[in-house]
This record gives structure tokens, C-alpha cells and sequence, in this order.
């Protein structure tokens, strides 16, 4: 082999080596030779969820920028995000952590924002909100079929039992065999019930099927409620007398409240009370009439004296009659 074609061979593997880096750096910095200058905002997170160096940025569903390191920062984990300066982002926005699928990965997504709010400076934290993961999801739905296969294992232990004890089913099973016989009967019963008021028998048939009965019970509903009816109206008259007795009105009113009728009527108490005692004590006149005997048999002679006198004056002349009462009464 002479040295041309060596020459040739050596200057095609270098023309092929720089035209292979050529192309994954065209790959790995998305076709831009020179680094443009992009707008750095920070985002912390509670866990980044395997988000790395790279992973896009998107604003709206539309690539904006991409992760460019991810790190801790104390308690939290931070990654900066390079934005391009020719895409404000809103101060009030908000940065979650998406899934690009099921076996794919995550990226940062921002949504717009207010209208009209100022645009974050280079180098400002933006605000972000924690959703839950794959995992996440995947461990509280397993959570959620363990709690609900041992609902369901609870739920047919109770129907058909441990195996020491009978369930639900055996238990019904066995109180329809023991009661069997009941509940032929209370089937009968109810047979025979339900005929006789099919028949009109009984006061519930008659009810039922009669309708000069129905015609009376309605008759009867009407008068109680007529009755009801004026039972409210005594309660609200009442209701009005107790508010007039309340407020002084009326007899009733004057004599419970007017502390000048209440001692009228003491003393006109005290009064029946002293004359009572006198009477009984025979004091004054008709005490005397009442107690004194003497005064009585007195009386009696002279009302005697008065009937012969009476008699006396059919037989007399004017004059005569004069003197036979002046006679008879002195």
C-alpha cells in the first residue's frame, strides 16, 4: 500500500469523525452551535420525581425552555430551569411536575398565569404545586384493593360463615325451616283477614266497602275538626281575657291588680265578719230578734191581737173599728 492511499484512508476516517461529533453536537444541543442567552428561574419541590438535567420546560403545553441542573437546597430539592428571554412568564404562574406517559418522562409544566401580571426576573423563584406520582397513585389504589378485598372476605364470612358458626344465609335458612309452620299460618291469617274485608265483613270491611259508613266517618272527621275549631277559638278568647286580666283590664283585671278594690273588698269582708258576730252575739235589733226569745213570743201576741182585731172590724163601723185597734194594741 503506498502513502497516497494511506493518506487518503486516515484524511476520510477524520472527515468521518468530525462529521459523527458534528452531528451529536448538532444532537445534543438541539441544532444551535452557539449558546443563546435564556432566562435562569428557580423551582423547589418536595421531591423531584427523577426529574434531570435536560428535561423540557413547557409554558401551556408548548416547549419553552429546559431543565439545566437539579440540586439540593437544604430540606427541599431545586432544579433551575433555563427559559427563553423571548417568553415572559408570569409572576403569579405556577410549575408542576408532569409524567410524559407511562414509561416516559417528566418534564415541567407552567401555566399562563394572569393576564397582565409582571414577568419574573432572571434569577426569581417561581411558585410550584406538588401533584402525586405514578407510585403514588399506584400505592394508595393498591391500599384501596387491600381495604376492599378484606371488606369482601368480612362481607363473605358473614354471609356464609368461619366454618365454626353459621353465616347470614344459614342463619335465615334455619329461622324459615323453624318457623315454617308460622308462617303458613300468618299466611292463612292473612288470607282470611283480607277476605272478610273483601266480603265487607268486620268493621274494617264495612269501612272499606260500605259507603253510607265512609259517608258517617267522614261526618265525623268534620265534627272534630268543627270541635277543634272552636277549641281554638275558647283557647284564643282565653288567651285575650288572661292578657286583659294581665294588664288590669275588665273586673277580673281591676280586682287582682287595683290594690284599692283589694282593700275595699277586706273591708268589706271585715264588715260582714263584725256584723256576723253581732247577730250572733245578739247585739242591736235584729241581734236581739234573732237571739232574744221573749221578743219573739211578744211578737206572737201581738200579731194574735192583730188577727182579733181584723175580726173585730167586720162587724164595727168606722169609729168603732178606731177604738176596738186602740184597744186591742194598748
Amino acid at each position: 500500500m503506498n502513502t497516497t492511499q494511506q493518506t487518503a484512508r486516515v484524511g476520510l476516517f477524520f472527515l468521518l469523525g468530525v462529521a459523527l461529533v458534528w452531528v451529536t453536537f448538532e444532537t445534543l444541543s438541539d441544532g444551535k452551535i452557539f449558546e443563546e442567552h435564556t432566562h435562569k428561574l428557580i423551582a423547589g419541590f418536595d421531591d423531584l420525581r427523577q426529574l434531570k438535567s435536560g428535561d423540557e420546560v413547557r409554558l401551556a403545553g408548548v416547549k419553552v425552555g429546559s431543565v439545566s441542573t437539579t440540586r439540593l437546597a437544604g430540606r427541599r430539592a431545586e432544579a433551575v430551569l433555563q427559559i427563553d428571554p423571548k417568553v415572559p412568564i408570569a409572576n403569579d404562574a405556577t410549575a408542576t411536575i408532569v409524567m410524559s406517559g407511562l414509561i416516559g418522562g417528566n418534564y415541567i409544566s407552567i401555566d399562563m398565569g394572569s393576564n397582565g401580571a409582571p414577568a419574573l426576573a432572571d434569577g426569581a423563584e417561581i411558585r410550584t404545586l406538588a401533584t402525586p406520582d405514578l407510585n403514588t397513585l399506584m400505592s394508595e389504589i393498591g391500599g384501596l384493593g387491600k381495604q376492599l378485598q378484606d371488606s369482601l372476605g368480612s362481607f363473605s364470612k358473614a354471609l356464609g360463615g368461619d366454618g365454626k358458626s353459621g353465616g347470614i344465609i344459614q342463619k335465615l335458612d334455619k329461622l324459615v325451616s323453624d318457623n315454617s309452620t308460622r308462617v303458613d299460618a300468618t299466611m292463612t291469617n292473612l288470607q282470611e283477614i283480607t277476605g272478610k274485608i273483601n266480603r265487607g265483613e268486620g268493621t274494617l270491611g264495612k269501612l272499606v266497602n260500605d259507603p253510607k259508613l265512609h259517608d258517617e266517618l267522614l261526618a265525623t272527621v268534620d265534627e272534630i275538626r268543627a270541635t277543634a275549631t272552636q277549641a281554638k277559638a275558647f283557647v284564643a278568647n282565653a288567651e285575650t281575657l288572661m292578657d286583659q286580666v294581665k294588664s288590669g283590664q275588665g273586673p277580673l283585671g281591676t280586682l287582682v291588680y287595683d290594690q284599692k278594690a283589694a282593700d275595699d273588698i277586706k273591708a268589706s269582708i271585715a264588715n260582714i265578719r263584725s256584723v256576723s258576730d253581732k247577730l250572733a252575739k245578739g247585739e242591736g235589733t235584729l241581734g236581739k230578734l234573732i237571739n232574744d226569745p221573749g221578743l219573739y213570743d211578744s211578737a206572737q201576741v201581738t200579731i194574735k191581737k192583730v188577727d182579733r182585731t181584723l175580726d173585730g172590724l167586720s162587724d164595727s163601723g168606722p169609729i168603732t173599728a178606731v177604738g176596738i185597734v186602740v184597744n186591742a194594741l194598748f
